[in-house]
């Protein structure tokens, strides 16, 4: 044992010692990384030395470490070393300092690596050493990079730990919500021994705290705060980082969302905006997933929120420094709007109550604050259950509290309002015994400002539902309140003070009904209108059942409205007008009389209505009889009383004695008939007590209004008709002498009115006594004098008569009026015929009326009254014929409502009439007259349908109605169908079946059923059934009859005749009278088993255009089908139904079929579809070609809404989606893009594009048909318009606008469309694309189809070149015969597409294809074969360099060629011109121009001499430039066998006759001779020698051109320059002649003009007399015999030059004076004498003319 340990005491030795031997970091960092795991290790030894040793080695460590911030530590192995299980603690407590030492100074990557280690060390470790851990970790997860898909992830694989550990997660998380809840900069400050003061958090922060502790920061407990701050506690910006990182570590959903929801939200409250950010924008992109109601959430959050709160029950479980402290306010703004979201939080009691308050009252809440908890108030009153009393109480007092104490901002202040009225609809029953919150609210309403009265006000209609049931004492203090408020000056007050009234109590409620009368007298309009309606609403039906009677009894109403009449006459509150004194103001007096006589008529048994007059007339039966038996309970009492007994008035008396109180003072028509009424119903008993008022009546009977004076005079003549016969004659008499005062027309239309009732009611007396009536026996009797009294009755007649042709409307209507009334009580007691006033002449006198256009409606209505009234009270009237005749022929256009009004009543002449009717007015021509035929008809049939007469002739009624059925007329349609139906009715079973036949046969064939009326008379004439004036006749019928038909049912077309027409006459007074709803409503039960038949055809034809057979139809579906699934039952015969109808023959079915489609697939389902997607389809492309457009219309309208459904369903996974494209992709292929209609095409276009952005891959087997189609589309569906511009476009504005328009098209979804299938294309697919491809490139019409199959082909080298390999060949050709387009832009496509295809073809095909160009390039003259020459190679250089240096031989030598190509005449030499892409290319693949040249001499020389032989000139002249070129640039280095080749070739192109370029042949001779005159005296096969050069030059020299002559003039001086040679003689025949003309020509020009042309021509022969002197100094040899020959010469005509000359020519002179000088041999040769003399005789010429020039200056 010994041994051992002092081996490892030797080894810790060594270790020592080699540490005190590092002397640099380096070193020091090798042995620690090797020997501090195992050293550590040391020492879990048994002996105390070895332990001691390491000790002493470890502080030795520590000190060096620490002064070396750069020393990295083994942390990795130390971790391994840490998680060793069989560790002992001693060594993992020791690694881990080393740990903690050395994971901060690792490099961030190393620190990443290692964070997955450090989560998992923490397993099972204590929690001291679980908190350092993760104060590691924590900063370096701002470093990690997660994968973007978590599930596969790599490098990180701490998502499959976490899942495995959830304690360590759990860890985590609280670590990191403590992190995030760490305030920036906070100190902990310990506090003395002392206890603290109570904290500024309020008192739950001291008493968490605690003696002793010091305070944590919110949210907080005071372990979290210090285990967050650790050791070493982070910086502000270092504790911003490791907040960002837990942010991101959340993002990467390391762990799931459920666990750090809370964090996110705590984050997003953060101070520092990064964090806070960041955290928001990952909480609002979880929004949808995060489920707000998991309890683990909203337990979290409230938890956070709240803090550890203290409950009683477990006060003492938590350790202090353990207890958490509220959140700060900053974090609750950011909890409550997410506890808002959920509905769980409202209902976690007590939480959400602490909230609450801590929300309202706490010490540390803000206005936000109180506003979010307002509005978590108003989440738990919508959602918390309402049984949970204490919650719903404490939250009530919450609210009162804050209402009664916070004053600051209105509009939380309304919020609070409003809560409360919330929660009392949630939980009445806290608010029905507490009225003193309806009073506080109430004066608060009367105190507060508008804004918050109106959320008051809201409140309080809220809190109505909770006192709804109130009973006894309540009810009382709820009564006093209300009326207390009713009477306020605020308005809302007022308002909702009538509605607790109207609400509150019950509807039979006395005092309350009399507080909303008092309302409905209101001056503001929302009060009083709101109360009318209140007063005037009907009861319901079942609100009697429940034993609640909807208003009070007549008699106790009257009783109160009475005793608060007398005590408000006693109080300021009565209302004066005039000389009256009411007790109510008008308004509210006048609502309180209708309310009174709707409680009389409830209480009489009859429907309480206060509207029409002419309803209220209806219930005078019931109101008679109630009036009646109380009159009997109670006795009369004498006006005088009524005062003094209140308790003992009859309510009768009272009731009248209130109108006639209203009455006298204000008027009005409905109070005026209250009283006729009431007195009417009781003559007996309450006229008499109007006998002395008589004159009040009369002065009634004389205002100005109509109506109020008929109901006077009626008044008048009840009550004068219970006088004794004295005083009524003398009343006669009056009224006869007041109709004849002209002065005031209102007295005469009041007379005659009275006169008129007043006979009338002393005929129905004596008709009555006639007929022994008993009560008459009570009256007094009247008959004592009957023939008095008769002539009496016929002077008042007469007198009445008289008026009927007044002038004045006002009394003839009046005149009729009471006529009628006699007649109707009575035969009238005047002659039947003959002179004067006769009952003839009144006949004809109102039937005169009728169709007169001036008379008035009213007249009209009233003269057809009386004449229909006239054989009522005269059962033997004479001229009862005449009268019915008359009015039958009087029927006038637009008077339907007359119709109604005519009416037969006698039945002796129902033969006649209904003969009349039949034979002579339905047929009529005036639609007018059969209207009103068709009503009579329609009256007789319904009122007399039991006479013999109508039954016998129910056949020829039917066909009559049938001829109605086509009116144009919707009424006379309308009355005609329900006249069928009631014949249909009345008929026997044997008639019915045979009235069906001859229905359906009329409507279906059009043709007119015969039926002798009579024997000689026919019912109709004329043609077959009249036609409509849109000539759909009878469309709707027709297609009623034959759905009828369909269903083998014919009789069901009465059915549906009532079921389709509801005319708004029906609705009216007199319509209703027949009971056609009833009708109907039997129909719809008889028709319903027939609803699977029905439903389909129905279905379409509520789409018909017809709007008659459209509105039928819908009337019937509404009717029949109740039940919402009904199409989704039938929905298969539906579909068939309507796709049949589509190809009908008859556009209205096409149509409605359309409109149907469109409104049956909108939101359906891919497999209710999927079978008839075809089908539909290929037939809706059918109709959108209609020949009619609204057809077209509907058919567009339906595609578009089918092409949406399909896009939808393609856009699904599975099997459905799969399936709709195999089914939509052909049919838009090969029907819809290649259809002929432009619309289909377009349609067809837009859904393809739609379909593949969301079918993805299941394009792939349709993209060989797809990318053509789309291809093709890119042109056609571009606007034509750009073509014609295009067309008429110069060349420049051509090219920009095709370029913009292929970019456009490039851009299109069409070709987003293409780029998409591309992506899913392989082999498979490509056999079948490319020769499809291939036509198009060919055939291809438009700019965008061309330029997209480029780009196609583009995308398809990039994505499969491989596969496209075998295709390629086909692809360049079809490329190569599109590429001569006229548009430069195709061209530029084209050529692009080639220089990428040429990458995956085989180099035979590259090799073709370049030769090709060559050729073309060399051969065509055409520009465009040249530019596409030169883009296609430049396109293939750029794109596929590669190739192009496999084929250099071919491509480069072309390029140089067209390297040279000058511009044309409107081209500019810039960026985009054919030389400078040819450049590029030479450039772009030589190594040097020099170094190009001479690799390819050969080749170059073969192209150029090509270039030279070619039949166009300006070929001639580019091979000319480039051989020009060649010879330039190798000069210097020209040798044999090039040199020859070279020159040859340049010789070669010189021979023949002059074109333009041709001097640069020239040039490049002189330069190769010049530069090589050394070689070129070496003789080499194939080299042409130097004299036969010169001699061909020479030869030039001699051509007229003068540019061309002065270039073979400059290499004429240049070859002889260079090879020396003496031909000056041959120049000097050249040159002087030159020389000589020029001088003449130059002063020639100078004397004649100045002329532009001859500006240039001076120009030229300056520039040649210049080339001429250079050439003769160039030339001027060192041979003695030629210089004795032409020295004098020369000399002179330089010296003549040089004084004549501009000075431009004489600079050329002297330079060419100098050149002769200096070779001139005689200054040079001895002296001789001769020599003497010609020297002499030069210099002495040169002197004097240089003298010339200088003299000049």
């Amino acid at each position: 044992m010994n041994m051992a340990a002092q081996d490892e005491l030797n080894q810790l030795e060594r270790v020592f010692l080699r540490l005190g031997h590092a002397e640099t970091d380096d070193q020091l960092q090798d042995i620690i990384s090797k020997f501090l795991p195992p050293v550590l290790l040391k020492l879990s030894s048994v002996q105390e030395g070895v332990r001691k040793k390491v000790m002493e080695l470890l502080v030795h460590l520590n000190k060096r470490i620490k002064s070396r911030p750069l020393i990295q530590l083994p942390v990795e192995t130390l971790l391994v070393q840490y998680q060793d299980p069989a560790a002992a603690s001693f060594v993992t407590n020791f690694t881990i300092i080393y740990i903690k030492m050395g994971y901060p100074r690792l490099e961030v990557g190393n620190q990443c690596e290692l964070a997955p280690t450090l989560l998992t060390a923490m397993e099972g470790k204590p929690e001291p050493q679980q908190d350092s851990l993760m104060h590691l970790l924590i900063p370096s997860l701002y470093h990690m990079k997660y994968p973007k898909d978590s599930s596969n992830s790599s490098k990180m694989a701490s998502p499959f730990i976490l899942m495995e550990k959830p304690k360590t997660v759990q860890l985590l998380l609280e670590f990191m919500l403590d992190v995030l809840l760490m305030p920036y900069g906070f100190v902990l400050n310990e506090p003395p021994t002392r206890p603290a003061p109570s904290s500024p958090q309020g008192s739950s922060g001291a008493a968490a705290a605690g003696p002793g502790l010091p305070q944590p920061p919110p949210g907080m407990s005071v372990y979290a705060a210090k285990r967050v701050i650790g050791e070493a506690q982070w910086s502000p910006e270092q504790l911003e980082q490791c907040k960002l990182g837990i942010v991101k570590f959340i993002e990467a959903e390391q762990v799931p969302e459920v666990e750090t929801v809370i964090h996110l939200v705590v984050a997003s409250s953060d101070t520092r905006h990064g964090v806070a950010t960041a955290a928001d924008l990952e909480l609002k992109s979880k929004q949808s997933i995060i489920d707000w109601n998991n309890p683990l959430i909203v337990n979290r959050m409230y938890k956070v929120y709240l803090g550890d709160i203290p409950l009683k029950t477990k006060g003492a479980s938590l350790k202090r420094e353990l207890k958490h402290e509220p959140v700060s306010t900053r974090v609750k703004m950011k909890i409550l709007p997410h506890l808002l979201r959920s509905r769980l939080a409202a209902e976690c009691f007590p939480a959400n109550i602490q909230v609450v308050y801590d929300g309202l009252f706490g010490a540390n809440t803000n206005n936000k604050l109180l506003s979010l908890t307002l509005q978590f108030v108003h989440h738990i009153c919508q959602v918390c259950p309402d049984t949970n009393k204490p919650l719903g109480l404490m939250l009530l007092n919450g609210l009162t509290k804050l209402i009664n104490e916070y004053k600051e901002d209105p509009k939380l202040l309304c919020m609070a309002y409003s809560a409360v009225g919330k929660l009392s609809s949630r939980m009445p029953q806290l608010f029905t015994k507490d009225i003193a919150l309806v009073q506080q609210f109430f004066e608060a309403m009367c105190k507060e400002e508008p804004d918050v009265r109106l959320a008051i006000q809201e409140a309080l209609s809220m809190m109505v539902g909770a006192y709804a049931n109130l009973q006894g004492a309540l009810l009382n203090l709820m009564e006093a309140l209300v009326a207390a408020y009713m009477g306020k000056p605020e308005v809302q007050v007022r308002q909702v003070a009538m509605k607790y009234a109207s609400t509150v109590f019950a509807p039979d409620h006395v005092p309350s009904r009399y507080l909303l009368l008092l309302a409905a007298g209101d001056p503001r309009e929302e009060v009083c209108s709101e109360a009318q309606r209140v007063l005037r609403a009907l009861p319901a039906k079942n609100s009697e059942k429940e034993g609640r009677k909807p208003m009070p009894s007549f008699p106790d109403m009257v009783a109160y409205i009475q005793e608060k009449a007398a005590q408000r006459m006693k109080t300021p509150a009565k209302y004066i007008v005039g000389t009256y004194t009411l007790p109510f103001n008008p308004s509210a007096f006048g609502e309180i009389v209708l309310y009174l006589r709707m409680c009389l008529a409830h209480s009489a048994g009859a429907t309480p209505v206060s509207k029409s007059l002419a309803d209220m007339q209806d219930d005078a039966p019931a109101i008679g009889r109630y009036t009646h038996a109380l009159l009997s309970n109670e006795p009369l009492t004498s006006p005088s009383s009524t005062g003094t007994k209140g308790a003992e008035v009859n309510p009768v008396q009272v009731y009248m004695e209130l109108l006639q109180q209203l009455l006298s003072a204000v008027g009005g028509v409905p109070v005026m008939y209250c009283l006729l009424e009431v007195v009417s119903v009781c003559p007996h008993n309450l006229a008499p007590m109007f006998i002395h008022k008589i004159d009040w009546i009369k002065s009634l009977m004389n205002t100005n209004k109509e109506d109020l004076r008929e109901l006077a005079a009626q008044l008048y003549a009840v009550v004068v008709s219970t006088m004794s016969g004295n005083e009524l004659k003398t009343a006669v008499q009056t009224l006869i002498k007041i109709t004849k005062d002209t002065h005031s027309p209102e007295t005469q239309h009041g007379a005659i009115m009275a006169l008129g009732y007043m006979v009338a009611r002393y005929m129905s007396k004596r008709k009555s006594f006639a007929n022994g009536d008993s009560a008459l026996n009570r009256e007094q009797r009247m008959n004592d004098t009957p023939k008095e009294d008769e002539e009496l009755v016929a002077i008042a007649t007469k007198a009445i008569g008289s008026f009927l042709d007044s002038g004045s409307p006002l009394l003839a209507v009046a005149a009729c009026t009471a006529l009628g009334e006699i007649g109707r009580n009575g035969p009238l007691l005047i002659p039947s015929e003959g002179e004067g006033f006769t009952k003839l002449a009144v006949v004809e006198k109102m039937l005169a009326r009728i169709p007169s256009g001036k008379e008035t409606l009213k007249m009209k209505e009233r003269a057809i009254q009386t004449l229909g009234y006239l054989p009522v009270g005269d059962g033997d009237f004479a001229h009862q014929k005449k009268l019915l005749q008359g009015l039958m022929d009087s029927v006038e256009a637009k008077q339907v409502e007359l119709q109604f009004h005519s009416d037969v009543e006698n039945n002796d002449v129902v033969p006649w009439v209904l003969n009349s009717i039949l034979a002579k007015y339905i047929p009529s021509q005036n639609p007018h007259v059969r209207q009103a035929a068709c009503i009579w008809l329609l009256s007789l049939v319904k009122k007399l349908h039991q006479h013999k007469e109508i039954r016998s002739h129910l056949k020829e009624i039917q066909t009559a109605f049938i001829s109605i059925l086509s009116d144009p007329d919707e009424l006379s349609q309308d009355v005609a169908s329900k006249g069928l139906g009631l014949v249909y009715e009345m008929g026997g079973e044997g008639d019915q079946q045979e009235l069906v036949s001859t229905l359906v046969e009329t409507l279906m064939t059009g043709k007119r059923v015969k039926h002798a009326v009579s024997e000689d008379t026919e019912v109709f004439q004329g043609e077959a059934l009249g036609k409509a004036p849109d000539g759909h006749g009878l469309s709707t019928y027709k297609e009623l009859c034959s759905l009828a038909s369909d269903l083998n049912q014919p009789d069901l077309v009465y059915k549906f005749m009532n079921l389709a027409n509801h005319h708004a006459m029906w609705n009216s007074r007199k319509g209703a009278a027949f009971g056609f709803n009833i009708i109907a409503a039997k129909a719809g039960e008889q028709l319903a088993p027939y609803l699977p038949q029905l439903v389909p055809r129905l279905y379409r034809y509520q789409f018909d255009p017809n709007l008659g057979i459209r509105t039928a139809m819908t009337s019937i579906w509404d009717a029949l089908v109740t039940d919402k699934n009904m199409v989704d039952k039938y929905l298969k015969e539906i579909l068939q139904d309507v796709i049949s109808n589509l190809t009908n023959n008859i556009w209205r079915a096409r149509e409605s079929a359309c409109l149907a489609l469109n409104d049956l697939i909108r939101g359906r389902n891919a497999d209710d579809l999927i079978d008839h997607l075809e089908e539909i389809w290929e037939t809706l492309f059918r109709v959108l070609d209609d020949i009619k457009e609204s057809v077209r219309k509907a058919a567009d309208i339906t595609l578009k809404t089918l092409s949406k459904v399909c896009t939808r369903m393609c856009e699904s996974s599975g099997l459905a989606a799969q399936r709709t494209v195999a089914v939509l992709l052909p049919t838009l292929l090969d029907k819809g893009i290649v259809s002929n209609v432009p619309e289909v095409r377009s349609l067809s276009i837009q859904t393809l594009v739609k379909v593949s952005k969301t079918a993805g891959n299941r394009l792939k087997p349709h993209a060989p048909r797809l990318i053509p189609a789309l291809l093709e589309a890119l042109s056609v569906l571009e606007p034509q318009v750009l073509n014609y511009l295009s067309l008429r476009a110069t060349e420049q504005e051509k090219s920009a606008m095709d370029a913009a328009r292929l970019s456009a098209a490039k851009s299109s979804p069409m070709m987003e469309t293409i780029n998409m299938c591309l992506q899913h294309l392989d082999v498979s697919v490509l056999g079948e694309l490319v020769p499809r491809l291939c036509d198009l490139l060919k055939s291809g019409v438009g700019l965008g189809t061309k330029g997209g199959c480029a780009s196609v082909i583009v995308s398809l080298t990039v994505q499969c070149p491989q596969d496209l390999t075998p295709y390629s060949g086909k692809l360049m050709s079809a490329l190569l015969n599109g590429i001569h387009d006229r548009s430069s832009v195709v061209q530029k496509a084209f050529s692009f597409a080639l220089g990428h295809l040429v990458r995956t073809s085989k180099d035979s095909s590259v090799e073709k294809l370049l030769l090709k160009l060559n050729t073309w390039y060399l051969e065509k003259e055409e520009p465009v074969y040249r530019s596409s020459c030169a883009l296609t190679v430049h396109a293939i250089s750029h794109y596929s360099p590669d190739v192009l240096k496999g084929h250099a031989v071919v491509a480069l030598p072309l390029a140089f060629l067209g390297m040279h190509q000058a511009p044309g005449p409107d081209e500019e030499k810039g960026e985009s011109h054919d030389a400078t892409l040819w450049n590029e290319v030479w450039q772009e693949h030589v190594p040097g121009s020099f170094g190009g040249i001479r690799l390819y001499m050969t080749e170059l020389i073969d192209i150029t001499q090509k270039a030279l032989q070619s039949q166009s000139w300006k070929m001639k002249a580019q091979g000319a430039a480039a051989m020009a070129s060649i010879a330039k640039q190798q000069t210097g280095s020209l040798v044999a066998p090039h040199l020859g080749m070279v020159l040859s070739a340049l010789l070669q192109g010189l021979v023949g006759r002059t074109w333009t370029g041709k001097e640069e042949l020239l040039n490049a001779i002189g330069s190769v001779v010049s530069k090589c005159s050394g070689e070129l005296q070496k003789s080499s096969p194939g080299q042409p020698s130097v004299p036969e050069v010169i001699d061909l030059v020479l030869k030039e020299c001699r051509k007229d051109n003068l540019v061309y002559k002065m270039a073979a003039l400059g290499c004429a001086a240049d070859v002889l320059q260079a090879t020396q040679e003496d031909r000056f003689s041959d120049m000097a025949d050249i040159l002087i002649p030159l020389i000589k003309k020029n001088s003449a020509a130059t002063s020639r020009l100078r004397h004649d003009s100045d002329d532009d042309r001859d500006e240039k021509e001076k120009e030229l022969q300056t520039e040649a007399l210049l080339c001429a002197f250079q050439t003769l100094g160039k030339t001027w040899p060192n041979n003695t015999q030629t210089q004795e020959r032409f020295q004098l010469d020369l000399c002179c005509l330089m010296c003549e030059r040089l004084k004549l000359s501009t000075w431009r020519v004489q600079v050329g002179v002297l330079q060419s004076m100098k050149t002769y000088f200096q070779r001139l041999l005689l200054l040079e040769k001895e002296k001789d004498n001769q020599n003497f003399t010609a020297l002499s005789l030069i210099l002495t010429e040169t002197c004097s003319a240089l003298t010339h020039p200088l003299g000049k200056t």
